[in-house]
């Protein structure tokens, strides 16, 4: 008989929500490691180390201050270095998916950085988003897309992105056609690998061959999520937890497929209909998207589980500046880095 599924009936109580960091600039990602470190992406140009005392340093090879000088919102999120995604390398280094330079790039814990990859098949690589490192210390990519500017992609007629293999000091294309593609994880034997196709609005897992090549590809949960999906994580009991970014919901689906909303901070906005229903027509604009936000911290990026059991969850955001956390009833997928 299966074991009951430890989200049954979980949902977070706003009230219950805690709050670590201060003066982030697009915390959009973060890791976690046992000693109680999170490093958050930040568009300064690297990472923010905050300390299990709540201390924090900018670790950056040089401080940008594209991100909060801009002019407008719409060039503030889609110019300038964006760190994003992130992933610790074996030797403990950050690998960071620069989703403003378009570029894969490895950064020192002090700050010194280099660039693995900008380029694929002789051509730009395209919006970097997000990267993940495998047991096999294989180094995964995705690109939402090749238009410069994101918010035009976003659109269920976009199909340009892609997910990237880098090994061995090579960067290739293992799958394509994706509507946007932003986070990416894999189940705990690795054997799937799930991506997150944030203008389709859905969820699509792939198998993974020894070689690195994914076949056998479907969708996993709803079809239409009715929102944009951002990032994603597993639990240990195969619950997959993400995020409804601009509409800021966090979401679980179960190894069944259901989809269960775990904290709701959009509540049914009219801001946030909008938005859908300019999706359903294909006409979003940065406007649009921009209107929309709740209160915890705007625009719901990720989620990442932390704290000594994996039962802290943190929340990462675009537009927030500081990060939430909760303690759920069950444990986080402990990452490679773990």
């Amino acid at each position: 008989m299966a074991s009951p599924n430890p989200i049954d009936g979980f949902t977070v109580d706003p009230a219950a929500i805690a709050y670590v960091g201060e003066g982030l600039q697009r915390p959009e990602c973060i890791l976690a490691e046992r000693d109680g470190s999170l490093w958050s992406a930040d568009a300064r140009g690297g990472v923010v180390h905050i300390r299990p005392d709540g201390s924090q340093t900018l670790i950056a090879q040089s401080e940008a201050t594209h991100f909060a000088s801009a002019t407008d919102e719409e060039t503030r999120f889609v110019s300038g270095t964006l760190p994003n995604g992130l992933a610790f390398a074996r030797n403990g280094d950050i690998l960071i998916s620069n989703f403003g330079t378009d570029r894969l790039e490895v950064m020192t814990r002090d700050g010194r950085s280099r660039v693995l990859a900008d380029t694929i098949d002789g051509t730009p690589i395209g919006k970097v988003n997000f990267v993940l490192r495998d047991s096999r210390d294989r180094i995964w990519l995705t690109i939402s897309t090749r238009i410069k500017n994101w918010m035009q992609a976003m659109s269920p007629s976009v199909r340009d992105g892609y997910v990237a293999l880098y090994e061995n000091g090579h960067l290739r294309i293992v799958a394509d056609g994706f509507c946007f593609t932003n986070e990416i994880r894999f189940d705990a034997n690795e054997e799937w690998l799930y991506v997150v196709e944030t203008g389709g609005k859905r969820v699509t897992r792939l198998r993974v061959l020894p070689n690195g090549d994914l076949t056998d590809r479907e969708t996993f949960g709803p079809s239409d999520h009715g929102a944009f999906i951002d990032g994603i994580a597993f639990d240990v009991h195969g619950n997959l937890w993400g995020t409804h970014v601009m509409t800021d919901r966090i979401f679980a689906i179960t190894p069944d497929g259901d989809l269960r909303i775990i904290l709701d901070d959009d509540r049914g906005s009219a801001a946030g209909k909008a938005l859908m229903a300019a999706l359903e027509k294909d006409a979003v604009t940065p406007e649009l998207m921009l209107a929309c936000g709740g209160t915890i911290a705007p625009w719901f990026a990720s989620v990442t589980f932390g704290g000594p059991d994996l039962k802290t969850v943190y929340v990462g955001s675009l537009r927030g500046t500081r990060i939430p956390f909760f303690r759920s009833p069950v444990a986080g997928l402990p990452m490679v880095h773990w």
